[in-house]
This record gives structure tokens, C-alpha cells and sequence, in this order.
């Protein structure tokens, strides 16, 4: 049988040589070899092939970064292939001879084909002799490169992405002599175009190091813990050794019977030996050092570089920031057409991606949170989150919760990877009822409309007919809305004190003066959705925070309310560059006004009350003089708490409340001696001390002084309030331009003065109320019309949402904290 075939064999081998000569030729001397008339069709069809390679930086690691200390700090790296590009300088020289001393010896000399391993090869593969290494580095270089370009491509959807790479592969890494004549008609040009060192320095930058491991770089830091250029001699004759056969050789699997720990990895130390020795005999290293490194043990060094958000969570607490990012990097156009494509530039292109993330608040922030909040508590599923964003740009400061996080199909308790900051769309949450919080919508359409915080408003009523309120928006029908505050308040009072105090049935009749499609529009104004993406509930039971939000979302909107009324989206990108130095600008936050600056210089006007006196959050307050203003939310039962506090510097969100369940957490016992109710205003006031001693604020957007009105004469009618002589908390002593500085006074004084409202510091009247300009009107009467905290405020049965659908759970928004 073998003799019936030889004269075939032998044919083919002449056949194979004459064409390996003729390659020779034109590969060290293209033109000599076409030149003349004789040459032949062979040397035609090869210069007719092409030439031009678009060599592309190849896949690297991308990299975000946050700042520490006004320094750039890497949290997190994102990759398929796990490779950074380096210089020639950046690599060691051992490294570059071992690697030319085994693949090519000739590498300096030749016109980018290995003439002899070219002919030896052909010969080899011609007679079935096995496999002969003939490829020189400039052909390795392009078939990696080619492969490259392979891993690119992308289809319609994934298994047509997964065919289009694989016919690829076929055609650039296949067997077929078609693929080895276009490699070397490449291997000439490259070559010709680049430097020998340039093309090293590619080919040690590309090559495939055993998993996601690719290039000098990368492999140094994984296999040993160092950087390429600091690679030992023994170590760089280890890298050469893997890059023979990545698969089979490389050094991270202990564990693995054939070439593991327990053997000394002996089938890697086998091809680091004959490295070594490949490095003897074209003279790199002496005799002496040659036996040192063969006697010298394999000792990895394993240091991975993490893939996704997973070192940011456990270096930094950031993995829900990070996971933000790229979620945002994901969405933005900026970054490629189609999902497909983002994912692409993200997982290959090398981006430094900085974002607005401070870390020195980020640790400020997670400390202050767990101190109150723990990962898991018996008998309750119980959350905690805390945002920082910046008024006028939308950039997220910080972003933590008490829970780890993970990405694991099956967490262990106290990990999630629901990030309860974000909506759906970003962090997979549902978002949570914000209780007193969304009053300022109605408080905001209520000064919008024409309306002060002067004027006077009932507290009596509890029931409220559907038929008594406006919706343009949708029909309203069902029964009464049920509402109820916790303990006794003045029959009327302003509206400037129920915001202080957050009396919801205040907020019942104000919403029935407005139109409820009034308030949903205003809230839209100020960036409000539902987690879910959806606009905002408009029944009567949402005035008092019945929809479900994400914290993030609602600090955008109170931003908004502290930068003049206009808001910004959330942003976390700041720029990005790419590995080759380009920019791609992320589309940048969008900034529009909500209300105008009137508006919003009254709501922060009204809320600073809140910090102070008998205001809601006055206990949170931190005692300092930077201006600030504040909302407390509660919904029945406790079951979720919030406080919102703002300067024009920081507006920083927290939530603390039920994750799934309806477990009551005014008596919960916290951390620290709180409560699932009080634990916020610890965590607001260690934030707020914190944020404004490094970001610190500067004066609140002035109020209108027509939209703060002038207050009526208080009524000589007896208080019901249980506490006596009280000071008023609004404003804390702060004037309006042209209004008498309040808080004149243990005594609880309104001061005389040009239309003063008389609200600040001093006591209310004898209605709760104290008056303009009237001094002795102004005394304060036999106390405060009662604690000012709202009551359940829980929907009667069958209350019912727009369109008669019944209203959610805890509609009447709840204690109106």
C-alpha cells in the first residue's frame, strides 16, 4: 500500500518544494522574483493576493475608575479577553529573547517568512511527518491578528454571531494551503510596514496565555503577580513555554493530575527547560545561568483581575454603583448602535471609564448605613439605602445599601443583586411607597397655581368623597379616601406649618383646591416615574407618597427643587477614553426646568422648617451653618421611611424600610437603639455632618416673597395641642428678603416687623399661628396645635386608585413623617 502511493508522494513533494521555493524567494525578495519576464503564473497569483492587514489594537481590559483623594483609583475591569497592551519598554528583555529564541531564530533577519522552517514544513506536512513548526513570529503575529478580527464579528443574533466566528476561524486558522499562502502574502507586508521591535511588541501583546489570559502583560500579572518588565528569567521562559500550548501548559490549575501542583507542573517545566535551553544555544544566557533556571521550581503566583463588579464590591462597597455603570454605558448609543455593539466596545476596546463616584463619601456613607441597618434581621426582610447626587449636574456621589452584593443565581442571606437605589430597568427593584416625601409635588403645584404658604387650610376632615377632587387626567370614582393624622392639630393652620409638621389631612384639603393631574404633571416636571418606568398614580391617596419610587429617582427631583427648579438625570459617567487615546463622550445628563425658580426657591424655603423646632427630620439636623432644607416620609405602619436632605452642594436620599412583607417598624428594634422609624435620622445626620464639611452648600434659591403671602390674624381660639409654649420650626430663624427675622425670643414672640410672616424660631399663637407685625398677637398661646405628626392615614375599605381601581396598600400615605 505505501509503495502504490510513493510516486503520488513524490510528486507532490516536488510539486510542494518547487512552490515553498518560489514563496522563499518572494518573501525575501518579492521584486527580483516578478521582475523579470519569466516569472512565473505562480509568482503572479501570489503578488495578486492582498497585501493590505488592518491591524486594530487588539482586545483589552476596560477599567473604571472613581476617585480617592482627588486621585484616580481602578475599582473594576471588564473583559473577554484579559489583556493590556504594554510598550517594548514595558517588556522584559528575557521575555523578547526567550520568545525569538524558541518560535524564530531568524526573526531579525528575515523578510517575514522563516525560510527554512517554510521548506522544512512543507516537506513535513507533504510526506504525513507529523506537524513542523514552520510559522515565523510575523506569521504568528498575522493569524492572531486575523483571529482578532474573527472574534469582532457579530450576527443578527447570537447563534448566527456564533456561525459567522466560526466559518471565520475556518478560514483564517484553518489547514488549508489557500490559508497558509495568504498568511505569509500578509507576513511579507507587515514586514515591510512595520519594524521588527513593532511587531514583537504586537505579537507579545496578542498572544493567547491559557484561558482569558492574553499578552505579556496580562499574563505576568496573572501567573506571577508582576509587570511584564519586570518579568525574572525564569518567569519569562515560563510565559513562552504556556504560549506553545495554552490550553495544556498553563499554570493556574493545581489541582490538574497531568501538569499540576503536585507534579511540579512537569509538563510546563518540560517546554520551560527546553526554552531555556533554546536560549543557551543562541548564546542569551551563560552556562551557569542556564542550570540555576532549570533547577528553579514552577511557583505561580496567581492574581486574578477580576471580571465585573465583583472587586468593586468587596475593595470599595460599590458593586451597585458599579453594576449602575455599566448599565448606563450599556444604554447609551454613544457607545455602539446596538446592544450588541456596546457590549462589544465595552468588553474589548480598552476604555478608562471615569465616573463621578467619590469613594471617601462611598465608605462615609456604607459605615453610616450599616452602622443602623444590618444585612439580615430575624422576622423581618428589612432594606436600607442611602444616594448622594449633585444639584446642576445629576453626577452620583455615592450609592450604598446594607445588603452584599452579587450576582449569583442563588445568594446567600444578606446578598442580593437588586440594587434598591435604582429602578427596574437599572437595578431590577420594584421601588418602594415614599410616604410625606411626595407632598412637596402638591406643595410645589400649590405655589404654581397661584397659591402661599400663608394661606390657612382645614385639618378636620378625614373622609374625603372622590367627588370633591379634580383629575383631568383620569376619572376618579369609589368610595371616601380615608385619612387620619396620629394625634391632635389645630383645626386650620398654614400651609407653611402642615409642611413643617407634614399633616396630611392639610395636604387633603390643599390637594382638593388643585387638580390631581396637576400634581402627577408637576412630579413628572421634576423627573418623577415609578420604578417600574411608568408615569406616576394621580388618585387622591397619592398625595401622600402611595407610589412606589426608587431612591435615586426621588433625590434627582429634590436636586432639582435646590438648583432653582431645574433637574437633572442622573449621570455616573463622567468621560471616557479609549486604549488608542480617543474620547467618547457619554450622552450627557439632561437638564430641564420643572418649576420655576420662584417655585422652587419657596419649596426649599418651606422645608427648611423641617429641620428645626417641631419640624419632622429636627432631630437629624447637624447643627451647622450651612443652609439646608429637609422631607420626612412614612407610610402606614412604618413599613417604609425615608428622609431627603438637600443644600445646592449634595441631595442625599435614604430609605429604610420592608424589602418584601408589611412588618410594622416604628417599635422594630434597629441598631444603635433605633427603631425601623427613627434609624433614618441617625444616618441622615452622620451623612449630613459628613457632606457638609466636603461639599458644603452656599445660599438656598431665594423665595417669593408673594408666594410666602402674608399671614392672617391668629385666631383667639383655644390650641389642642398637649405641649406648651413650643417653638415653631420653619425656617429656624431665617428671613425672606423684606420679611422680620423670626425667633425673637425664649418666649415665643413673633417679631414686628415689614410683612414678617412671624414663623420662625418664636412660637405660634394661640392658633397656631403667629402674626405679621403684631407683636402681642404674636405671643405664643397656650402651646402648639398638637404634635404635628400625620395618623395612619390608611384608605378606607374599597378606596379606589384613577379609573376605579382600588388605591395601593397604605393609601393615606401614613403617620405623614
Amino acid at each position: 500500500m505505501r509503495v502504490a502511493r510513493w510516486p503520488g508522494a513524490f510528486l507532490m513533494f516536488v510539486v510542494l518544494s518547487a512552490l515553498a521555493g518560489l514563496l522563499v524567494a518572494v518573501a525575501v525578495t518579492p521584486a527580483v522574483a516578478v521582475a523579470g519576464e519569466g516569472a512565473s503564473g505562480a509568482a503572479s497569483f501570489f503578488e495578486d493576493l492582498p497585501s493590505y492587514l488592518d491591524i486594530q489594537t487588539p482586545q483589552q481590559v476596560s477599567t473604571v475608575y472613581a476617585k480617592q483623594g482627588g486621585k484616580d483609583v481602578p475599582i473594576a475591569s471588564f473583559y473577554a479577553e484579559n489583556r493590556t497592551n504594554v510598550t517594548s519598554a514595558q517588556i522584559a528583555d528575557t521575555l523578547k529573547q526567550a520568545a525569538i529564541d524558541t518560535e524564530d531564530p531568524r526573526f531579525r533577519d528575515e523578510g517575514g517568512v522563516d525560510v527554512i522552517g517554510t521548506i522544512r514544513a512543507t516537506i513535513a506536512d507533504t510526506l504525513h511527518a507529523g506537524v513542523q513548526g514552520g510559522s515565523s513570529i510575523t506569521q504568528q503575529y498575522v493569524k492572531n491578528v486575523l483571529v482578532q478580527q474573527c472574534e469582532q464579528l457579530t450576527g443578527k443574533d447570537a447563534d448566527a454571531t456564533d456561525a459567522a466566528i466560526a466559518a471565520c476561524y475556518h478560514k483564517v486558522a484553518g489547514q488549508s494551503k489557500a490559508r497558509k499562502l495568504q498568511e505569509i502574502r500578509y507576513a511579507v507586508a507587515v514586514n515591510k510596514k512595520y519594524t521588527k521591535d513593532q511587531i514583537l511588541t504586537g505579537y507579545l501583546n496578542i498572544v493567547g496565555l491559557g484561558g482569558r489570559v492574553y499578552g505579556a502583560e496580562a499574563g505576568a500579572h496573572y501567573y506571577f503577580g508582576v509587570h511584564a518588565k519586570d518579568l525574572s528569567l525564569v518567569q519569562s521562559a515560563t510565559l513562552v513555554a504556556i504560549l506553545n500550548y495554552p490550553s495544556q501548559l498553563r499554570i493556574d490549575q493545581p489541582g490538574d493530575a497531568k501538569n499540576g501542583a503536585a507534579n511540579g507542573y512537569r509538563l510546563t517545566k518540560i517546554r520551560r527547560d527546553y526554552v531555556l535551553r533554546r536560549m543557551h544555544a543562541h548564546g542569551a544566557i551563560t552556562a551557569a545561568e542556564l542550570r540555576k533556571a532549570v533547577a528553579t521550581p514552577i511557583t505561580p503566583k496567581i492574581t486574578e483581575t477580576a471580571d465585573g463588579c465583583s472587586a468593586a464590591a468587596s475593595q470599595y462597597d460599590a458593586g451597585y454603583f458599579c453594576d449602575t455603570v455599566r448599565s448606563q454605558l450599556l444604554a447609551d448609543p454613544a457607545f455602539g448602535k446596538t446592544a450588541s455593539d456596546r457590549i462589544a466596545t465595552l468588553d474589548t476596546k480598552g476604555l478608562s471609564i471615569h465616573t463621578s463616584l467619590d469613594l471617601d463619601l462611598q465608605h462615609t456613607a456604607q459605615a453610616a448605613l450599616s452602622s443602623y441597618v444590618p444585612k439580615t434581621m430575624a422576622g423581618v426582610d428589612a432594606g436600607g439605602a442611602n444616594v448622594t447626587v449633585e444639584p446642576g449636574t445629576g453626577r452620583v456621589l455615592s450609592m450604598v445599601q446594607n445588603t452584599d452584593y452579587t450576582q449569583s443565581d442563588a445568594p446567600t442571606a444578606g446578598a442580593t443583586a437588586v440594587n434598591y437605589n435604582a429602578d427596574r430597568a437599572v437595578g431590577s427593584s420594584s421601588g418602594f411607597p415614599t410616604g410625606s416625601t411626595y407632598k412637596v409635588f402638591t406643595l410645589a403645584d400649590w405655589l404654581a397655581t397661584g397659591h402661599t404658604l400663608s394661606q390657612t387650610v382645614s385639618t378636620t376632615e378625614h373622609s374625603f368623597p372622590q367627588s370633591e377632587f379634580t383629575n383631568s387626567c383620569t376619572p376618579l370614582g369609589g368610595p371616601p379616601w380615608q385619612v387620619a393624622n396620629a394625634e391632635l392639630v389645630d383645626p386650620t393652620m398654614s400651609v407653611l406649618t402642615a409642611t413643617v409638621e407634614s399633616i396630611n389631612t392639610a395636604f387633603g384639603a390643599m390637594a382638593k383646591q388643585l387638580d390631581l393631574c396637576g400634581i402627577q404633571k408637576t412630579a413628572e416636571a421634576m423627573g418623577i416615574h415609578q420604578a417600574d418606568g411608568s408615569a406616576p398614580d394621580s388618585n387622591p391617596a397619592s398625595v401622600l407618597g402611595t407610589n412606589p419610587l426608587s431612591p435615586i429617582d426621588l433625590a434627582e427631583a429634590y436636586a432639582g427643587f435646590a438648583n432653582g427648579g431645574v433637574v437633572c438625570t442622573p449621570t455616573t459617567i463622567d468621560r471616557v477614553t479609549t486604549a488608542e487615546g480617543g474620547t467618547i463622550r457619554p450622552t450627557p445628563s439632561t437638564c430641564t426646568r420643572g418649576v420655576s425658580a420662584e417655585v422652587a426657591g419657596t419649596v426649599d424655603f418651606a422645608l427648611q422648617g423641617v429641620l428645626s423646632g417641631r419640624g419632622t427630620a429636627a432631630t437629624a439636623n447637624p447643627g451647622d451653618a450651612v443652609p439646608k432644607f429637609a422631607k420626612t416620609g412614612t407610610t402606614d405602619g412604618d413599613e417604609q421611611n425615608w428622609l431627603i436632605a438637600s443644600t445646592t452642594k449634595y441631595t442625599n436620599a435614604t430609605w429604610v424600610g420592608n424589602v418584601q412583607g408589611h412588618v410594622r417598624l416604628a417599635q422594630w428594634p434597629f441598631l444603635q437603639g433605633t427603631t425601623g422609624y427613627s434609624a433614618k435620622f441617625g444616618i441622615g445626620k452622620q451623612l449630613m455632618t459628613y457632606l457638609d464639611g466636603t461639599y458644603s452648600g452656599g445660599a438656598l434659591p431665594a423665595p417669593d416673597q408673594a408666594l410666602i403671602g402674608t399671614a392672617p390674624k391668629a385666631s383667639p381660639a383655644p390650641s389642642t395641642g398637649a405641649e406648651q409654649g413650643a417653638q415653631t420650626p420653619a425656617a429656624a430663624g431665617q428671613a425672606a428678603a423684606g420679611q422680620a427675622a423670626a425667633g425673637q425670643g425664649a418666649a415665643g414672640q413673633g417679631a414686628a416687623g415689614q410683612g414678617a410672616v412671624g414663623q420662625g424660631g418664636a412660637g405660634q399663637g394661640a392658633a397656631g399661628q403667629a402674626t405679621a407685625g403684631q407683636p402681642a398677637a404674636g405671643q405664643a398661646g397656650s402651646g402648639q396645635g398638637g404634635s404635628g405628626q400625620g395618623g395612619s392615614g390608611q384608605a378606607g375599605p374599597g378606596a379606589t386608585a384613577p379609573g376605579g381601581a382600588p388605591a395601593p396598600a397604605g393609601g393615606g400615605g401614613g403617620r405623614g413623617h
